[in-house]
C-alpha cells in the first residue's frame, strides 16, 4: 500500500472513531436526537455542494425512496442510537461494539442475497459474540437497565449498518458513490426533522459542544466519506476496507485521551476478540464495505 493511501486509512479511521468522542462529549448538552439532525443536515450541506459540482441532480432526486431506506438505515437510527447509548457507557464501549457490523451484514446478505455462510464468517461470529460476552462482563457489577438498553442500542445501530450495506448492494448498483453519500444524509436530516419538536435540547450549548458538533458533522461525516471514497478509487474496497479494524483502536484512544475513559481488561479483551472476530469473518468476502459509518457498507458506520 502506498504511504500517502496509508495516511489516508489511518487518517480515515481517527476520523471515525474520534466521532465516538465527539457524541460523547455532545450528547448531554443537545440529547440524541437533535445531536444526529445537526450531524447529519451539516454533512448533507457540505456533500450536495460537493455533489451538485460533480454528478447530476437528478441521480438523488431519481432515487429517493431507495435513498431514504439507506439514509434511515445507515444514520438516521444508528446515530441516533449510539448517541442515546453514549449517555450511559463510554465511547470506547460504543466503538467497540461497532466493529460487530459485519457480523450482522453476513447474517442479512445470507438471508437476502443468498451467499452462503461459509466457516470463516460463522466462526468470525461466534469469536465476535464472545468479545461481546466479556466487553458486557465488564459492566456486571453496574448492570442496571440504562446500561443494559445502551449496549443493546449499540448493537441494534450495528445491525442497521449490515441491514444498510446488503440495501445498497441489492438496489443501488451503479449508482455513484458521491450520489450515495450526499443523498442519504439528506434523507437522514428529512426522516429526523418531524421528531424534532418533540425532543429537548437539555443545555447548555457551550462554545466547545458546539465544536465537537462541527467536528462530528464535517470531520467524522463529510470529510470522512470523501476520504474513503478516494481510498477506494486509489487502492480498491478490500484494502480500503481494513478501516474496520482501526477504528476501534482510535475510539477507545479518544476515549482516553480526551474524555479521561478507562481502559479495562474486559474491554482490551472483548475488543481484541471482537477486531480478531471481524478479521476472520472479512476474509472469507474480502470485498465487503467497513462497518462505522461507511454509505457503501456501514459503516459509518
Amino acid at each position: 500500500m502506498p504511504f500517502r493511501s496509508f495516511l489516508l486509512l489511518a487518517t480515515l479511521a481517527a476520523l471515525w472513531g474520534g466521532s465516538f468522542a465527539f457524541m460523547r462529549y455532545a450528547v448531554p448538552a443537545l440529547g440524541p436526537v437533535p445531536l444526529t439532525f445537526a450531524r447529519v443536515s451539516l454533512a448533507a450541506v457540505v456533500l450536495l455542494a460537493i455533489a451538485l459540482a460533480r454528478v447530476p441532480a437528478r441521480d438523488i432526486t431519481a432515487r429517493w425512496r431507495d435513498l431514504l431506506v439507506i439514509g434511515t438505515l445507515n444514520s438516521a437510527l444508528p446515530f441516533s442510537l449510539f448517541c442515546f447509548a453514549e449517555q450511559y457507557v463510554t465511547a470506547s464501549t460504543a466503538a467497540i461494539l461497532n466493529a460487530t457490523s459485519p457480523f450482522f451484514g453476513a447474517i442479512a446478505a445470507a438471508i437476502w442475497l443468498a451467499e452462503p455462510l461459509s466457516m470463516n464468517k460463522v466462526g468470525g461470529m461466534l469469536v465476535g459474540f464472545a468479545g461481546v460476552v466479556v466487553l458486557v462482563g465488564g459492566h456486571l457489577d453496574s448492570l442496571s437497565r440504562p446500561i443494559v438498553l445502551a449496549i443493546a442500542a449499540c448493537l441494534v445501530a450495528s445491525l442497521c449498518y449490515g441491514l444498510g450495506g446488503v440495501y445498497v448492494k441489492r438496489r443501488m448498483q451503479g449508482v455513484s458513490s458521491m450520489a450515495l453519500a450526499c443523498g442519504s444524509q439528506l434523507a437522514a436530516a428529512i426522516v429526523l426533522a418531524p421528531a424534532l419538536p418533540f425532543t429537548a435540547v437539555p443545555g447548555p450549548v457551550t462554545p466547545l459542544v458546539a465544536a465537537n458538533v462541527v467536528a462530528l458533522a464535517l470531520g467524522s461525516t463529510a470529510v470522512a466519506y470523501l476520504i474513503y471514497f478516494k481510498l477506494i478509487a486509489d487502492i480498491g474496497p478490500s484494502r480500503a476496507l481494513t478501516v474496520t479494524f482501526l477504528i476501534p483502536l482510535f475510539g477507545v484512544a479518544w476515549g482516553v485521551i480526551f474524555l479521561g475513559e478507562a481502559v479495562t481488561p474486559e474491554m482490551a479483551g472483548g475488543g481484541a476478540l471482537i477486531v480478531a472476530g471481524t478479521a476472520l469473518a472479512l476474509r472469507a468476502h474480502p470485498t465487503r464495505s467497513a462497518a462505522e459509518p461507511s454509505i457503501c457498507s456501514r459503516n459509518s458506520r
